[in-house]
């Protein structure tokens, strides 16, 4: 369920300052190491959507692949329409490869792998389950952890208040050449009120494990 011209790009370079306990603003370029926490405010927690994105008309974009098989932004203006129906079936991922994937076939977390296939926009909230534009390798930390307690929060809202919407943009951020994101720039906001307002960054780590960014290898801390 794809609405809209799935080219986009992001334009969103002058927002990017952070704040952490301390109020020490940080850009998107000299985000802190993990702290401990699987996730950190932008912009004091307050979304950087611009004036014309608020609407009533859902849609959903998802960025072209690079030339390296990575995501780009998936941005959305989210609503009753983009969920899925009950005729909406999640199937199983593992036919699908996402830049910087490596397989945990022993299960390092006490039997649980490391790597999910996460979904930027959360099929609950999309109905897109094998869209690869859509799907990034992520830790189980950064899924369970970081992005269910978002999603959970806007599907609820979505839920409860059936003719609202939410704007929801989701921008993986690698760097250099990595072919693994080192986290998501996450934002939401409700159209209709200020229920939901959310502008994080998420940490694609997992504690107690090192990782290589460059080719999502990894092995567990000493």
């Amino acid at each position: 369920m794809i609405f809209g011209n799935n080219n986009i790009n992001n334009t969103n370079e002058n927002n990017n300052s952070i704040s952490n306990t301390e109020k020490i603003t940080y850009t998107l370029d000299n985000i802190p190491e993990y702290l401990g926490e699987p996730y950190i405010d932008i912009n004091n927690g307050v979304p950087s959507f611009s004036k014309e994105d608020f609407n009533t008309e859902c849609f959903e974009h998802y960025s072209d692949l690079d030339d390296k098989g990575r995501c780009g932004v998936a941005f959305a203006n989210l609503g009753k329409e983009t969920m899925p129906t009950d005729e909406d079936k999640r199937t199983s991922l593992t036919d699908i490869t996402p830049s910087g994937w490596q397989d945990d076939e022993e299960g390092i977390l006490n039997g649980k792998s490391l790597y999910n296939r996460c979904h930027l926009i959360a099929f609950s909230l999309s109905a897109e389950n094998k869209n690869k534009e859509n799907l990034i390798t992520g830790t189980n930390y950064f899924n369970i952890s970081g992005m269910t307690s978002f999603e959970s929060k806007v599907r609820n809202y979505l839920k409860a208040n059936t003719n609202n919407h939410v704007l929801y943009r989701v921008t993986p951020i690698f760097e250099g050449d990595n072919l693994l994101a080192s986290g998501v720039h996450l934002e939401a906001q409700s159209v209709e009120d200020n229920t939901i307002h959310y502008n994080v960054y998420i940490y694609n780590v997992q504690p107690g494990v090192k990782i290589n960014y460059a080719t999502g290898e990894f092995e567990v801390e000493q």
